[in-house]
């Protein structure tokens, strides 16, 4: 098994080639959770997010003639850009392989660090397989996302800097996928203080590591699709599940729903940009998943590299689920002073109009009436209820 030695000679290696991220306490989580709640944003590290340590650690494992010939990796996202971002640091040759629908900025971003990127198949799998027969071909070393003790020891130094910044703290709750990060992570904290409670998150679409221990092996579970991919992995590490069976305490899961909410309060009320992954960990102490009250919680935020296209989606979800946005379809006569009224119930119920739209035509439609699509900014739902039922007193069809 890993040692704390192995992570304390890490955390030496990455010193000034990677962040130590700051820990935030929020008065606003800990006053919503019921506990004393601090951040590890993991999204502020180099590349936006903690994989970037563990692929450093294991590039300087390797020796002088694998660094030569260079180092190859499949990922579709923070893996690829860890990877590509240390090999540059160490001028070595550096090729990832990601699916072909693999997100424009995720393409770009690895670019940038220097890596060779090549799209193969339609999904992680394909790459992956492309990958292991890259590697044969070109005599490189194949980077593990996850299940490697380099890359686990890497990891741990979360652990360590979370100590140094909180020594006092009771309990650690973190993203799994995998298990590379928890892993390091567990392994850092219980081999310094065991009374320390370590809670591995996952995604209830993606929820392998939880069944695998309920099996006691890895085993492989149905991946439903989901906004944290970051850690939607369908079978967890060898050595990230044995790891993880020794030393954290328990593993639950969030939603879509919850995730959600929380990348907007996150957004909302911290003015930090968290990935779905990212914010599982703390979606866990907001819905109340994990039995801690009263207690100093760490929350890893584990990466904050969300694609663009993806933000406002997540944003208009997070906001729907919460209440604070609504669309409403209304039918009304053709006639003037129609739109105006609609218009002015909402405003009299302190709604804010965000879009509207008239449709004259459509096969629903019948001569004489028109179509109203409208977006309105809301409350909370119990906001939205009060519009529906004063727009149905006074229109003929009013649809949500």
């Amino acid at each position: 098994m890993l040692k704390i030695d192995e992570i304390i000679i890490a955390r030496e290696k990455m010193k000034n080639i990677v962040h130590t991220t700051p820990l935030d306490y929020s008065k606003t989580f800990s006053q919503l959770s019921k506990n004393e709640v601090y951040l590890k944003l993991e999204n502020m590290q180099k590349t936006g997010s903690f994989k970037v340590r563990g692929s450093y650690n294991k590039l300087m494992s390797l020796t002088k003639d694998e660094l030569k010939k260079g180092v190859v990796a499949a990922s579709a996202g923070n893996h690829a850009q860890g990877v590509a971002y240390s090999s540059q640091i160490l001028q070595i040759p550096c090729t990832i392989v990601m699916p072909k629908g693999a997100p424009l900025s995720k393409i770009q971003a690895t670019k940038q660090y220097g890596a060779e990127v090549i799209l193969a198949g339609n999904s992680f799998d394909d790459a992956l397989s492309y990958a292991l027969e890259l590697r044969d071909q070109i005599d490189a070393t194949f980077i593990h996302a996850f299940d490697d003790d380099a890359i686990i020891t890497g990891q741990g130094v979360v652990g360590l800097e979370v100590l140094d910044q909180l020594p006092d703290v009771e309990a650690i709750v973190c993203p799994v996928g995998g298990g590379g990060l928890i892993a390091g992570i567990a392994t850092a904290i219980k081999e310094k203080n065991p009374h320390i409670s370590i809670y591995g998150i996952q995604t209830a679409a993606c929820p392998s590591m939880k069944q695998s221990l309920l099996e006691e092996k890895p085993i492989t579970v149905e991946a439903l699709p989901t906004m944290a991919d970051g850690i939607a992995v369908k079978k967890p590490g060898q050595r990230t599940f044995e790891i993880v069976q020794q030393y954290v305490d328990d593993i639950v899961t969030v939603d879509e729903m919850e995730i959600a909410r929380t990348m907007l309060l996150l957004l909302e009320r911290n003015k930090l940009l968290v990935e779905g992954s990212g914010a599982c960990s703390l979606a866990s102490l907001l819905y109340g998943k994990l039995n801690l009250t009263g207690k100093k919680v760490v929350a890893i935020l584990s990466g904050g590299n969300v694609d663009m296209n993806f933000i406002s989606r997540i944003i208009e979800h997070g906001m729907v689920e919460s209440g604070r946005y609504a669309r409403f379809t209304i039918t009304l006569k053709d006639k003037p002073g129609q739109l105006q009224n609609v218009l002015n119930s909402i405003t009299d119920l302190d709604a804010n109009i965000q879009a509207v739209n008239l449709n004259r035509i459509g096969k629903d439609i019948l001569p004489g009436y028109t179509q109203l699509d409208i977006s309105v900014e809301t409350k909370n739902h119990e906001h939205i209820e009060q519009l529906f039922k004063v727009l149905k007193e006074k229109n003929e069809h009013v649809t949500m």
